[in-house]
């Protein structure tokens, strides 16, 4: 089974050191045409985890995770939902780029079960470091790594789940008392034919979120 848990430290106690070792991880094969490994970033206390699918284009030439245009559209929203920036923290469930060349351009690629599979030795690293009140989902690729193939995000956004009574895996993440939502990745929103519906349906749910944290 391809896995990056070889890659992953077994001491690693901080997200710095977590992060310093994943350069190293050759778990897939998508470090191989992908410019670098993104890791997550923001606050090592944060309340409130944000998870996607993978770094897009930007990110991989950058190195960090949604800076690029779907990452402007999720400040945005969680600005208008109330939830300050400040403390929270943002990852992907695969951290490298999948894509295909066309020509000149780099064309984002949706990474299969294998890499989610691969990858998730890492993210379950960051959640058991992280220990947040609340994981925000977003977007099918993140629902499938963390809620399970079944899980439809179209079906249930918006709704606050029992974590880790509702992850796929729940033997590997040593985390309580805290809860799971899921809602559209910001990409969505920029494909969206109604923009304006699609950012205020995202906001809606990252409301529910804030009044979760608020309790």
């Amino acid at each position: 089974m391809t896995t990056a848990q070889e890659f992953v430290p077994d001491d690693a106690r901080t997200l710095d050191k977590l992060k310093a070792a994943a350069p190293s991880c050759k778990g897939c094969e998508l470090y191989q045409d992908a410019t670098q490994v993104v890791f997550g970033r923001g606050d090592a206390h944060a309340r409130v985890v944000f998870v996607g699918e993978q770094p897009g284009d930007v990110e991989d030439q950058k190195g960090l995770p949604f800076v690029g245009p779907a990452g402007h559209l999720l400040r945005r929203a969680v600005d208008e939902a109330g939830i300050d920036p400040a403390h929270i923290y943002i990852t992907n469930a695969v951290k490298h780029f999948r894509f295909e060349q066309r020509g000149k351009r780099r064309i984002h690629q949706t990474p299969d079960r294998v890499h989610i599979e691969a990858c998730r030795p890492w993210l379950v690293a960051e959640l058991s470091l992280l220990k947040p009140e609340l994981i925000v989902v977003l977007g099918a690729t993140a629902a499938k790594a963390l809620l399970g193939p079944s899980f439809r995000v179209t079906r249930s956004r918006g709704e606050l789940l029992p974590w880790p009574a509702s992850a796929q895996h729940p033997e590997d993440f040593p985390v309580a008392e805290i809860q799971a939502m899921a809602t559209i990745h910001p990409s969505a929103v920029l494909r969206a034919d109604d923009r304006d519906a699609a950012f205020d349906g995202l906001v809606a749910d990252l409301k529910v979120a804030a009044r979760a944290l608020a309790k």
